[in-house]
């Protein structure tokens, strides 16, 4: 005898958007109706619907997240896991996702910079003219964020959106209260607090590119 449970996959997405927008009601209808897909996929990410109250768009995020997707830019990822969450079918121009925490170079990058390999990947970004006006999506190292913004200070092309979702006890609130208050004019989408994770960061990006095909299959 088999467990009764829901399989079609289109039925538990529409259930689970469903469940979302009943529950998460009093918050989302205090947000931009063109914020609230991407709202709706990070709380489905993580199966919390109280994380939207601590979800962070600047105004024209989706704007710009989108208008950059559909010109071709790259979405440049902290690490593998999120890279492998983003569905490439529903990216506009078979935007590259690029991640480069193998390159060989980066382990001793990192050594000289005295930083995380997420971190030191951010130089090779800018060195390989892959930051200015790429989606970049957060999804594990604070420190990642944290480098990212020291060389936006520092001059460097600013990229179309920051999405920015780096999780852990150690710098991940800090490092996206520093984008918040100061999101040296990129705009932006952040939890605060300690929340985050590579499938929230993956489920910003997939939210961006379904909503340029009309929906959040």
């Amino acid at each position: 005898m088999g467990l009764n449970y829901l399989k079609d996959p289109a039925a538990i997405y529409e259930a689970s958007f469903a469940t979302i927008r009943r529950e998460g009601a009093p918050l989302l209808e205090r947000l931009p109706e063109e914020a609230r897909e991407l709202t709706i996929r990070v709380a489905h990410s993580c199966g919390m619907v109280d994380a939207i109250a601590d979800l962070r768009l600047s105004a024209d995020l989706v704007a710009a997240g989108r208008a950059a997707l559909l010109a071709g830019a790259p979405v440049l990822v902290d690490a593998q896991m999120v890279a492998h969450g983003v569905i490439a079918r529903h990216l506009p121009t078979g935007n590259s996702v690029v991640c480069r925490l193998s390159e060989p170079e980066i382990a001793p990058l990192a050594a000289r910079l005295g930083t995380t390999r997420s971190a030191a990947q951010v130089d090779l970004w800018i060195e390989r003219g892959e930051l200015a006006g790429a989606v970049v999506a957060i999804g594990n190292a604070p420190t990642a964020l944290f480098h990212l913004l020291e060389r936006l200070d520092e001059g460097a092309a600013p990229p179309a959106a920051i999405l920015a979702f780096p999780v852990g006890f150690v710098g991940a609130a800090e490092s996206k209260d520093e984008l918040f208050a100061r999101p040296r004019g990129v705009p932006f989408a952040t939890l605060l607090g300690r929340r985050g994770g590579s499938a929230m960061a993956a489920a910003a990006v997939n939210a961006l590119a379904a909503g340029l095909r009309g929906g959040l299959a």
